[in-house]
């Protein structure tokens, strides 16, 4: 049995069962050959942009007895990928910037997939709101500490029309403008559902990230007062006020 990381396991566990799989960036390929051990999904095809990873994969594929079941092919994020292909888009383990790259570039064939499983491991914010923006919706998010670093992720699907009652937006939750613009903020820099569910790795997160906030502000107390410092602490003050914001999900 092959053996992955909790943050792949995850993010795997996201994918729905009798999927045809493409994982984008995969690296060893081992997330296909570990759902097809699980008997998960009913195929793959393992991509990759650089042919050392992708001659890797092949290699743990023939070595695992995959060949049958998991194609590989050289692609610059989906550009290999044909419309309607996968029914699971899996594009985890590189920065938000890329992901969002790769969601832009490949348009029709990320909106032509069942479900996307997102791990971007930057711009966790600007994930969440270009998916908002594009007609995105998201059905799970999970969150995994693991080797010293936490990573969100999530399983989104396309909705040309949005259904207002199936997802509902904060935007249409709220009666208040300014609440409306805060507590949208909050759920695209920490995630609306983990917040939603309480999820426990979120809140290690939100308490360390809290005292690194309160620790930067007492620095900067500590400074000679000067323009620069004043606009740099109206920063922490508000980062504060978003992370005592989530943190008040665990209190209700």
């Amino acid at each position: 049995m092959v053996k992955i990381s909790d943050r792949l396991k995850t993010a795997a566990s996201l994918i729905r069962e009798g999927a045809v799989l493409a994982d984008v960036g995969t690296d060893h390929g081992y997330v296909p050959i570990y759902l097809l051990e699980q008997k998960k999904i009913k195929s793959a095809i393992a991509m990759d942009i650089n042919k050392g990873p992708l001659e890797r994969a092949r290699e743990h594929i023939h070595l695992y007895g995959m060949d049958a079941y998991i194609q590989t092919r050289l692609s610059d994020g989906v550009a290999a990928l044909e419309k309607g292909e996968a029914d699971s888009i899996l594009i985890a383990g590189m920065g938000g910037g890329l992901v969002m790259h790769i969601l832009e570039e490949g348009k029709d064939i990320c909106q032509a997939a069942g479900e996307l499983i997102l791990q971007p491991q930057s711009e966790l914010c600007s994930v969440r709101e270009y998916l908002a923006e594009n007609g995105y919706v998201t059905e799970a998010e999970r969150m995994v500490f693991e080797d010293g670093k936490y990573y969100p992720m999530m399983r989104v699907h396309y909705q040309a029309e949005k259904n207002e009652d199936a997802d509902k937006t904060i935007k249409d939750m709220e009666n208040s403008k300014e609440q409306k613009k805060s507590r949208y903020k909050v759920e695209c820099l920490y995630g609306r559902y983990l917040l939603m569910e309480k999820n426990p790795v979120l809140h290690q997160y939100l308490v360390k990230e809290r005292q690194v906030f309160e620790n930067i502000l007492d620095n900067l107390f500590k400074q000679p007062e000067s323009e620069k410092i004043a606009v740099r602490m109206e920063e922490v003050k508000e980062a504060l006020g978003y992370n005592e914001a989530a943190l008040a999900y665990y209190r209700t």
